[in-house]
C-alpha cells in the first residue's frame, strides 16, 4: 500500500510567542510524506517573520486577513491536497517526532485506509509544560452519535481523510470544530482508535462569555444532530454529575485540610 500524505494544516494569528515551537515540530518529523501549510490571518507581531524563516519546509503559506478561525481553517482545507487533513495550530504540536511515522506505520497495516484516525490529547500550558492528559477521554470505538457527550476526541487528535472532510460552517463563531467532526464522522466509513496521544494542545485563557457562547452553540448543534429531548436530558444529567462532583470535591479538599490542621496543631 502506497503511503498516505498528511497535509497538516496550522492556523495562527499574532502568536509569535508560540509559532515556531508549532513549526518545528512538524518539520522535524521522520515521516516523509507531509504537506504542510500555514494560513495567518495578517499577523502584525512578527509572526510572518518566523513563517518566512522555515518558508523553504511549508508547502503553502499566506498571511492576509480572514473572518475568524474557521474561514481560516477553509483556506488551509482548500489549499490541501494530501490523503489525511490534521489541524495543528499555533500553540499546539504533534506529541513526539515520530507520531506521523507511527500512525502511517499503523493505518497501512489494514486493508483499506481508515477514513478517519483518532488518538488523545495531553493539554500544556504557556511554557510548554504538561497539565495532564485531556478530561475527556477517547473512547475506544467512535461513532458521529458518541458526540451525544461532548466534544470526546480533541480537534488536535482527529486526522480525517481529505476527501470526506466538508468545509466549517461559519454560521457557528465558536463551536464549528464540533459540527466540523460530527459531519466527517456521519461520512465516514472506517473510524481507527491508534490508542495512542497524538498531539499537545495549549490550554489557552477563554473568557467566561466566550465559553457561554461556545456552550450554546454546542447545545444547539447536539439539537440538530440528536433531537432536542435526548439533547435537554443529557444537560440534565450533565448538569447534575457535574454539582455532584464539585460537591464530592469539595468534601474532600476539607476532610484533607481538616487532617492537615491537626498535624500541625
Amino acid at each position: 500500500m502506497q503511503q498516505p500524505v498528511f497535509s497538516i494544516i496550522t492556523i495562527t494569528y499574532n502568536a509569535s510567542r508560540w509559532l515556531e515551537q508549532t513549526i518545528l515540530g512538524v518539520l522535524s518529523q521522520s515521516y516523509p510524506n507531509i504537506e504542510y501549510i500555514v494560513i495567518d490571518g495578517g499577523s502584525t507581531d512578527g509572526t510572518v517573520d518566523i513563517i518566512k524563516q522555515y518558508a523553504s519546509g511549508i508547502s503553502y503559506w499566506v498571511s492576509e486577513p480572514d473572518k475568524g478561525i474557521y474561514d481560516a481553517m477553509n483556506k488551509g482545507l482548500q489549499k490541501a491536497t494530501g490523503d489525511y487533513v490534521w489541524f495543528i495550530n499555533a500553540g499546539d504540536s504533534l506529541f513526539t517526532s515520530d507520531i506521523v511515522q507511527r500512525i502511517a506505520s499503523l493505518v497501512q497495516k489494514k486493508k483499506v485506509l481508515p477514513d478517519i484516525i483518532y488518538g488523545e490529547t495531553v493539554i500544556v500550558d504557556e511554557e510548554g509544560k504538561s497539565l495532564g492528559q485531556r478530561r475527556l477521554k477517547a473512547p475506544n470505538k467512535l461513532t458521529w452519535k458518541s458526540f451525544r457527550m461532548g466534544m470526546l476526541v480533541c480537534h488536535q487528535s482527529f486526522i480525517t481523510k481529505r476527501s470526506i472532510a466538508p468545509l466549517y460552517d461559519l454560521t457557528y463563531r465558536y463551536s464549528a470544530d464540533f459540527d466540523w467532526c460530527i459531519r466527517c464522522m456521519k461520512q465516514a466509513g472506517k473510524i481507527y482508535n491508534t490508542r495512542m496521544t497524538l498531539s499537545n494542545f495549549l490550554d489557552g485563557g477563554v473568557s467566561t462569555t466566550q465559553r457561554k457562547a461556545s456552550l450554546k452553540e454546542r447545545y444547539d448543534i447536539m439539537c440538530r444532530y440528536y433531537g432536542v429531548i435526548s439533547t435537554s436530558l443529557l444537560h440534565v444529567w450533565f448538569a447534575i454529575r457535574f454539582y455532584f462532583a464539585k460537591w464530592f470535591k469539595g468534601r474532600v479538599y476539607t476532610k484533607i485540610y481538616r487532617r492537615y490542621i491537626l498535624c500541625i496543631g
